[in-house]
């Protein structure tokens, strides 16, 4: 009797493990059969996140006065990130208004001509000049005729002689107050009135230049985006060859990843996308297929893929819409797309 239930025992016993044979034996048929329906209406790519970057550097060179942002810190388009010392720049600019001041006055005074003032001054020399001269000529010629009638001797010939010079310096004096006089009605030339104007030109368009530079020493957020990098410090001299910040923007992110030749077909530009990462499993972000490279390349290594890495794959960019902010530069991510 014993022997009989030891017998059914062990036929028990083997049929259950024949039946659970079978069934992980079905249940794994199961699972390859939904692996390749599921490897048939979809592809899995893997990559990683990527997004557009900016180094921002001073234009100037000066030392750094203050630094407003850290990293991390969020940033809005047109903020001010960093500020330079100014204080020469202020200076030169100061000394240069002052130039465009004094410039301005002398194309003033050309324009608006001579002075009624200055005018009857210079007729006032003409008129002392002439009777000066007149003076001096009626006393040659009466010296003269005097001479001529004593046949020299009420008076002497050196005495005649001064007189001619007196009168000769008296002509010039004339002379140079008729062409003074002449030019103070005809008033500036228009050559030195283009001049001037020139000059001052110039120093205006120095005083503007300054004025851009001044505005470049101010540090300003190109984009609204992240602070990844802080590279300099307040002290530090700056110039356009070091940047002070890094910028992730937030503009397009997309997860960057390969495509095999033979799936290559299967996907197209404007295609629907999911993108998966390791902190939302079963969160996806949605994504679009936005472009797809027309030339082969060898798989770079930071790709994991169960193909030889000697394989020529196609790069893919997934643009996602990233509206929780939750993709970060270089994130491990995984893309599925429908077939």
């Amino acid at each position: 009797m014993m022997e009989t239930i030891q017998n059914h025992k062990r036929e028990f016993g083997i049929g259950a493990i024949i039946l659970a044979v079978l069934l992980i034996f079905s249940f794994y048929e199961y699972h390859e059969k939904k692996q390749a329906e599921l490897a048939a209406s979809q592809l899995e790519l893997n990559g990683n996140v990527d997004l557009r970057e900016v180094s921002l550097a001073f234009r100037n060179s000066d030392r750094i006065t203050e630094i407003l942002v850290d990293e991390g810190d969020t940033v809005k388009k047109g903020q001010v990130l960093a500020k330079l010392d100014t204080q020469d720049l202020n200076y030169r600019i100061d000394v240069t208004k002052s130039q465009i001041a004094a410039q301005q006055a002398v194309v003033d005074k050309m324009h608006n001509g001579t002075r009624p003032e200055d005018l009857a001054q210079a007729a006032a020399k003409v008129n002392a000049a002439k009777a000066e001269k007149d003076f001096l000529t009626a006393d040659y010629n009466r010296k003269m005729d005097s001479y001529n009638t004593s046949g020299g001797k009420a008076i002497s010939r050196q005495a005649i002689d001064d007189a001619k010079a007196k009168l000769d310096v008296a002509s010039s004096k004339l002379t140079e107050a008729e062409q003074a006089n002449n030019l103070a009605k005809a008033g500036p030339r228009a050559e030195d009135v283009a001049a001037a104007e020139a000059q001052l030109k110039g120093l205006q368009d120095t005083l503007a230049g300054q004025e851009y530079t001044l505005s470049q020493s101010e540090l300003i957020a190109p984009q609204d985006g992240v602070i990844r990098s802080r590279l300099l410090e307040v002290g530090d001299m700056a110039s356009p060859q070091r940047p002070v910040f890094r910028i992730s923007l937030d503009t397009k992110k997309w997860v960057r990843v390969y495509v095999a030749e033979p799936d290559l077909g299967k996907i197209h530009e404007g295609e629907a996308a999911d993108v998966y990462i390791d902190s939302y499993p079963d969160k996806p972000v949605n994504g679009t297929i936005g472009y797809i490279s027309s030339t082969a390349e060898f798989t770079p290594k930071s790709v994991q893929t169960n193909e030889l890495r000697t394989a020529l794959l196609y790069e893919v960019r997934v643009y996602v819409d990233d509206k929780d902010n939750v993709l970060r530069m270089g994130m491990p991510a995984t893309v599925k797309i429908k077939l």
